[in-house]
Formats: C-alpha cells, structure tokens, sequence
C-alpha cells in the first residue's frame, strides 16, 4: 500500500476528479468522498447505458470504488465545520469545480492552507483560470471539439468524429493525480506543500503534442485526414483499418514494396519511390484495401505476422474476452458494495514489484461512512 496513511479529502464530481481520486485509491491512500445531501455525486446519476447497479449508473460504481462518502451540506456552518475539521488532518485535498466555487464556499486554496499549512491542493477545471473560455463547462465532448481533437479520426471526407470514450476526463484525471504524487513527493523532503492545477483543455492539448508540434514547426499547415482508411493524420500508406471478406485487420507502419510481395498484389509493387508514400497514401490505401477484401483476416494476418509485418485483428469486447492475452492479464476485478452486490469492473493497470493494485470494496453508498467517520476524526458534538 504505497500511500497507506495518506488521506484524501476529494470534492469532486463526475469523471476526472474522481478518476484521480480512484487511482490514489487505488494506491492505498485513505480517500473520503465528500458529497452533496440527497442527491451526492451527479454521476450516481450519469447514465452512459441502461444498466444500473443499485438505482445508480454503471460508471459511478466503475470509478468510485474503494472510497468512503461522507454527505456534507457545504452550506451550513456545522457540517462545513466538520469537513474543515478533516481539511486540518488531511494530506490532499480535490475538487474538479468551475473557478470561484470553492472561494465562495470559503475552501479555496489559501482558506485551506491557512486550515492545513502543509496541504497537497489539487484543483482540475474545464479550461483553465484565465482567459474567455473559464467558466465554460468541463464536459468531455465539448474538450474534444473545442481543442482540435475531433479533425483527427475518421476520413478527410468525413465529419469531425470524437473518440468514443471520455478521453479529456480521463487524461486530466492521470495529469492530477501524477501532480498529487510529485507534491507529496516534494511534501516528504521540504514538509512543504503545494497547490496542483490542471485543466481539461490542457490536458487534451497535451495529448496532442505530436501533431501539435508538426503544426508548430510546419508553417501552420493543418493536418490532413487521409480520405481512405484514416489512421493517423501525419502518417503515410499503409497506416489504418482494412476490411477482409469477414472481418477487419489494422496495419501500422509498414514497406508498400514488401507488402506487395507478402499479400501477392502487384499493383503495389509500382509504389518503388519511398518518398511517394505520403503523398500517395490514399491510392496506395485504396489499392491495398481492394486486395484485402479478397479473403480472411485469418488468412492476411498469419502471412503477415509470419514475416514480423505490424498488423493486429480487430477485436470487439465478445471476441477480446476469449483470448489468451486477455485472460492472462487478470483485467477484471470484482467488487462487493456495502449491500453484499458484486460489480465486475476493471483493475488498477499498475503493478509494483509484480503485484497488482487491487481492493474488493465496491463504491460507496451516499453518506454510509458518516458515522465512522465521525467517530474516527472526532467530528461528533
């Protein structure tokens, strides 16, 4: 338990506070969920599926467990009392609000610190603390679109197309808690503490670093989706999916002459100059994408993985469960919430001297640590 006897006070809502909450969790740090009375975390009730677990969304139980809720009302003097209380025996301290919330709450990183000089104070917003865009809302599809992400995946052809999981919340979630983890690095070495900022649009913007820096340093062209089986903006034939007669295979980097060779395509064997291999990489695609469909992925892929060629089967869930490279990762982890249901979900992915990171305590019903809590810290009249 690397961060056994840390103890996190998290304020956060939604996906990318708690996810970060989730991996220092996960980590072994002791971390206490502040929640609104009544309703608690929005995303109790987030539906991304019409799956419920408890009367409550799928993906609040995903990224909550191993914590402990505590309901406070922000609001009212006796509880925010309480919760300073906790600020004052606390290690870090999370909130993933719109600026000036937590001033108005009176929380704010120099209240906090005047509570908890030696305090870890991470704050994760939308889009930052300056400039016109700060109180915009942090949701993830409006980061994606709003930071350039979207002109990255499908064809040049196509609409701007996001990408089908809540990556600007994730990523954020990482850069806080690797934030969190070098202060109280820095905590154990000069006593001192810090205050962590991160935004979502910085966090999408540095996921982008590499194609950002091509735009930066390339006279501002825009990058340019190839219109056939687009994998990569700034990469060249035979980068993408392609279709077979029964399913679907992906080649990454690769020579277009050995190709020809390999899958029996002459028409490929013509594409000799090295250089043209961008410039042309929509017909190379095309022609490749032709011979492709003449037979199986099984087939393509046992020829091409024989001769160390880049290329993998794409899977969907149903058929990545039953592969050996799956099973052997032991992914899933099963949970039990306080209720006795067990939730299957996936693990933490770090190992450290070999073990996995992992806890079967499932996600926290609204306000059920209070009176632990309570007890333990001393808030009680």
């Amino acid at each position: 338990m690397l961060l056994e006897d840390i103890l996190v006070i998290d304020f956060s809502q939604f996906l990318s506070g708690p996810s970060a909450a989730l991996r220092l969790a996960d980590m072994g740090a002791q971390v206490i969920k502040i929640e609104k009375p009544g309703t608690g975390d929005i995303c109790r009730q987030l539906y991304v599926s019409d799956v419920m677990i408890e009367r409550e969304s799928t993906i609040f139980h995903a990224i909550n467990r191993n914590k402990q809720s505590y309901v406070a009302d922000l609001k009212e003097a006796g509880d925010l009392e309480k919760v300073k209380k906790l600020i004052a025996k606390a290690d870090v301290v999370m909130h993933n609000f719109r600026p000036g919330v937590m001033e108005r709450i009176g929380l704010d990183y120099e209240s906090v610190k005047a509570i908890n000089p030696g305090i870890v104070y991470a704050e994760l917003n939308g889009f930052g603390h300056e400039g016109p865009w700060r109180d915009l809302p942090g949701q993830d599809l409006l980061l994606q679109a709003a930071s350039g992400l979207t002109w990255l995946s499908n064809n040049n052809n196509e609409n701007p197309t996001p990408m089908g999981v809540a990556v600007a919340d994730i990523l954020a979630g990482t850069h806080i808690a690797q934030g969190v983890l070098a202060a109280l690095f820095k905590k154990s070495v000069s006593g001192k503490g810090a205050l962590v900022q991160v935004s979502m649009f910085e966090s999408v913007l540095d996921f982008q670093f590499e194609v950002l820096t091509c735009y930066y340093n390339d006279g501002k062209q825009l990058p340019v989706r190839s219109s056939v089986n687009n994998g990569h903006a700034y990469v060249s034939a035979p980068y993408g999916i392609y279709k077979t007669n029964d399913s679907y295979i992906a080649l990454a980097m690769g020579n277009i002459l050995v190709l020809g060779e390999l899958l029996g395509c002459e028409p490929l064997k013509q594409y000799f100059d090295r250089a043209g291999w961008f410039d042309r990489r929509d017909e190379i695609k095309q022609v490749i994408a032709d011979h492709l469909i003449s037979n199986t992925a099984v087939h393509w892929l046992a020829i091409l993985e024989k001769a160390d060629i880049w290329c993998a089967p794409v899977m969907d869930y149903d058929r990545l469960m039953t592969e050996e490279a799956y099973q052997v990762l032991n992914m899933e982890l099963t949970v039990k919430t306080s209720n006795g249901l067990s939730v299957k979900t996936t693990r933490c992915p770090i190992r450290i001297d070999g073990e996995l990171l992992s806890s079967c305590k499932g996600a926290p019903l609204l306000g059920e640590d209070n009176e632990g809590i309570d007890r333990l810290f001393g808030l009680s009249d």
